[in-house]
């Protein structure tokens, strides 16, 4: 009941506490590195100092951990981010950044340059730029299958998504049926399960520009978002253009989801669950739903990352498999609460 007299109080408290987190974690791993001792390695090198302790947790904190928290933290905010957006312009809580077809794209595009040979030859950064591009395909495919000068209903647009992923995860497939090399075929299969292992410093200005440039273009949509959630006509009447609306958060949403996806792989559950978590502390409207869920993605992200390291070191658990085993349970208990509704529109 505090949260409903005061939801906005609830964006300060969580940005304390991802920064708290964002510590903690680093200092998590077979290396354990005491808060105070990570604030100084990371104080250090911002002013431009000598490492407080040794060049061994030197590297461990700045050039292993800080790139990679920093990156599951964004990640994570944009995967929430456009999933309430998303769930709100199609209408369908169960709606996920995933729904577009964005996620097989990507996988796609990454299968190819790693059965090619280029993720080994120029880097990271060409794996990056491929799951890039792949992302980019799909989103063209799902709005050239739904036309232009025609209704872009959340129906229509859902069932794109749908038929264009289904279209590229087979493509993915063949790809890796074809491939010659065991070794790309296994690095594919990682690299679709999901996993922080490759997150550099390199990855942080691309992903942080398109995190910031999603979250702001959707905040700006939010009293649009809020119509377009009372239906078509409501929307309407109050100046909104629903499937013109539909199209750019599609468009904002893919952006930003092909850049988390092409540095973390396919990572799921994020999207889908977080957003139902932001809305129980916030209430539904989605000037402060986008934010509450951006943070909140950003510090299950973290901490879901955190555990894929650390349960089972020195071996790490594919980050997507620890998220789908911690949100499913979750998914499981919205989708009971949505049949005994049967009257709810999907």
């Amino acid at each position: 009941m505090r949260a409903r007299r005061s939801p906005a109080l609830w964006l300060p408290l969580l940005a304390v506490l991802l920064l708290g987190s964002l510590v903690v974690a680093v200092g998590l791993g077979p290396l354990t590195v005491p808060p105070g001792e990570v604030a100084e390695v990371v104080h250090a090198r911002l002013t431009g100092t000598a490492p407080p302790d040794g060049s061994t947790q030197d590297t461990v904190v700045w050039l292993l951990r800080v790139p990679r928290v920093l990156v599951g933290a964004l990640v994570g905010a944009v995967l929430a981010a456009a999933g309430a957006a998303l769930q709100a312009v199609v209408r369908n809580q169960l709606a996920d950044p995933y729904l577009l077809g964005i996620s097989a794209g990507a996988s796609l595009g990454a299968a190819l340059v790693l059965t090619a040979g280029l993720g080994a030859l120029v880097g990271a950064v060409t794996l990056a730029a491929g799951a890039f591009a792949g992302a980019l395909l799909a989103l063209a495919l799902v709005l050239l299958l739904v036309g232009r000068g025609r209704g872009l209903s959340s129906h229509r647009l859902v069932l794109a998504g749908l038929t264009v992923g289904y279209f590229l995860g087979a493509a993915t497939n063949l790809v890796v049926v074809l491939a010659d090399s065991r070794d790309a075929v296994r690095a594919v299969t990682f690299w679709t399960l999901g996993s922080l292992g490759q997150a550099d410093w390199g990855d942080l200005p691309v992903l942080a520009v398109l995190t910031a440039a999603t979250l702001g273009l959707l905040v700006l949509r939010a009293r649009r978002l809020d119509a377009i959630g009372l239906g078509d006509d409501v929307a309407r009447s109050l100046g909104v253009d629903p499937d013109g609306l539909r199209r750019q958060v599609a468009a904002v949403s893919a952006l930003g989801v092909a850049g988390a996806v092409a540095v973390s792989g396919s990572i799921g559950f994020v999207g889908l669950v977080v957003p139902h978590l932001a809305r129980r502390l916030v209430g539904a409207t989605h000037r402060l739903v986008v934010p509450a869920s951006a943070l909140l993605g950003a510090l299950v992200l973290v901490w879901a990352d955190t555990l894929a390291r650390t349960v089972l070191a020195p071996r790490e658990i594919p980050l997507g498999i620890l998220t789908a085993l911690l949100g499913t349970p979750l998914l499981m208990a919205l989708v009971r609460r949505r049949l005994r509704r049967p009257s709810v529109e999907a």
